[in-house]
């Protein structure tokens, strides 16, 4: 009897640079089935997770992720959310979620005014996730961040309520774990590298943990990111 699987579904935008790369580490890496889902269509075609790539969507015009919003897929990616669908976005995914409201705040250009494309350390905040559980509050994940516009920012209401909520999963850190502000790669309020929403199926990030799935690579601390949602949904406990 064939092992249960997960269908990722990889959403490709005009623009978009990163979708190979999920779709690498879900089918290859991770050994699930994939699907490239094109910015036209308004058929999710059976994806139990739904991937928002990085890259630049539309080039970027308006603001990052503003055109992408309002892509027809996004239609139905939306529905899918709000029904308890699970979604990520990863770096220009993570703003596009933001534009469509299926996440609170922005992503502003990075402090410096410069793109910033190297490895980075983050701390995980939250264990309790669909997209943390396979590791401990506290670990640090060594995972590359490529953006130009990847400062968070959110009203002090909003701030305040992610971090009660335990909704930050993702916090920029040195290589001890320690917040600094010369961790930060980008500005972002309270070194924010990403979260989630209130009822935990949707998340968004910066960093590229698709991009950090093989040793080959330079780490492979971005498979822990898969391997909580495969066993947050295909493990069931006994």
């Amino acid at each position: 009897m064939n092992a249960p699987t997960l269908k990722f579904g990889v959403v490709v935008f005009p623009g978009s640079n990163c979708d190979h790369d999920a779709y690498h580490a879900a089918k290859h890496v991770m050994g699930q089935e994939a699907e490239f889902l094109w910015h036209k269509e308004t058929d999710l075609k059976g994806s139990d997770v739904i991937i928002l790539p990085g890259g630049f969507s539309y080039g970027d015009y308006l603001r990052t992720g503003a055109i992408a919003r309002f892509s027809p897929i996004m239609n139905e990616v939306i529905r899918f959310a709000h029904n308890g669908g699970i979604v990520i976005g990863i770096c220009n995914g993570f703003q596009i979620l933001c534009e469509s409201g299926l996440l609170p705040g922005v992503l502003l250009r990075n402090r410096s005014l410069l793109f910033s494309s190297k490895h980075v350390t983050v701390r995980v905040e939250h264990a309790e996730s669909k997209f943390t559980g396979s590791s401990a509050a506290g670990d640090l994940l060594r995972i590359p961040i490529a953006h130009g516009e990847g400062n968070y920012f959110a009203d002090a209401q909003t701030i305040a309520s992610l971090e009660e909520n335990g909704q930050v999963l993702f916090r920029y850190c040195d290589e001890f774990g320690e917040v600094t502000d010369e961790s930060n790669p980008n500005g972002s309020i309270n070194n924010i590298a990403g979260i989630m929403n209130k009822n935990g199926n949707v998340m968004g990030m910066m960093p590229h943990p698709e991009r950090a799935c093989e040793l080959q690579l330079g780490s492979s601390d971005g498979k822990k990111v898969f391997e909580s949602l495969l066993n947050s949904i295909l493990i069931q406990p006994s």
